[in-house]
């Protein structure tokens, strides 16, 4: 197994990807130690993200707030909003609250220790053994997508995902070597990221490919197995666009817990079942107008269609929101599909 982990290493000191949060391998033999903080803000990011989408928010990011101690100290809204578009919003929240707590109880300094960045707001098992071993070099093993992939062809696993994430982990563990943790954990991970890619692995040029398993038997393409996905169900739900004859627009902060929450955006009806009524619930009585077309975005768990209401007023007393001046306002603010609604009534 040893002899397996050198041979990835070697491959990675050759191949490893050019990232803005990454200490290549080259400058750690040199001595430069990754920034924890710089490991903790990119792996928050990439959950759920692809690392195309991610680059530019990092950049933002840490350009507005180079040092935990800055981000704790940052406005909400100036962090959400900066977050804006790039999904799963509980991951911002949480950004600011472990920020908060790493200055709050460790000193601004993130704990080199894997219990205790567990009970860090927003760490869980994944992005503890991701800080550890990356940001502090600690032989724990890091398992995402592309490692899972790597493993299941590796031992040519097919039980199904999720049920067989324990028995990969397994797998991932015994290849995890005591020295350079830090570096073989992205080494597996660029390799499921460029070469045992979901489709048309480059086997040819892979470091593991003599010993792979599932190359050896002709079954690297249909792995790993995964269960069939359900059917994600359909919501539908109204938001009401206003704007003042002074150029202001109606917008509210919904709620800190739930979908899209502490996030800026439109009054908006509930999201209720395809199968019932379409739901109407105007922030205030006036001369409502549906936009032409509608909106249409995936979540996680449902798809959602919006109807568009639009109404131009000269003042108004809305029962939710407030009218947000139009030179402190950004669309950029909105999450992706508020900003859907705005730009299909300013097309």
């Amino acid at each position: 197994m040893r002899d397996l982990s050198d041979e990835l290493l070697n491959w990675y000191d050759v191949h490893a990807r050019d990232m803005l949060w990454r200490v290549a391998p080259a400058d750690k033999k040199a001595g430069i130690q990754p920034d924890a903080y710089a490991v903790w803000m990119s792996e928050i990011m990439l959950q759920q993200t692809t690392v195309a989408a991610v680059t530019a928010y990092f950049q933002r990011f840490i350009a507005r707030w180079p040092t935990v101690r800055d981000l704790a100290a940052a406005e909400d809204a100036d962090v959400m909003g900066e977050w804006a578009g790039l999904g799963y919003y509980a991951r911002a929240r949480n950004l600011l609250k472990c920020a908060r707590t790493v200055v709050a109880d460790h000193g601004g300094q993130f704990p080199a220790d894997h219990a205790a960045l567990l009970k860090l707001p927003g760490i869980g098992p994944y992005t503890a053994a991701a800080i550890s071993s990356i940001a502090f070099d600690l032989p724990h093993t890091v398992v995402d997508g592309n490692v899972e992939r790597v493993m299941a062809r590796m031992f040519d696993e097919h039980m199904p995902l999720p049920a067989s994430k324990p028995v990969l982990t397994a797998h991932a563990d015994t290849l995890t070597p005591n020295a350079r943790p830090g570096d073989y954990a992205q080494a597996v991970m660029d390799l499921g990221a460029t070469i045992c890619t979901p489709k048309n692995p480059a086997c040819g040029i892979c470091p593991w490919r003599d010993p792979c398993q599932a190359r050896i038997n002709g079954t690297a393409a249909e792995l790993p197995r995964k269960l069939a996905k359900k059917a994600k169900p359909v919501r539908h739900g109204t938001v009401y666009l206003a704007q003042r004859s002074d150029g202001a627009w109606l917008l509210e902060t919904r709620p800190d817990k739930g979908l899209l929450g502490g996030m800026l955006g439109w009054p908006s009806s509930d999201w209720v079942d395809v199968s019932a009524p379409r739901p109407q619930n105007a922030p205030f009585e006036a001369d409502w107008h549906k936009s032409g077309g509608e909106v249409r975005h995936t979540f996680t768990h449902f798809h959602l269609i919006l109807d568009v209401m639009t109404a131009q007023v000269s003042d108004a007393d809305p029962r939710t929101g407030s009218f947000l001046a139009r030179d402190q306002f950004r669309p950029s603010d909105l999450p992706t599909v508020m900003r859907k609604a705005f730009d299909l009534v300013n097309k």
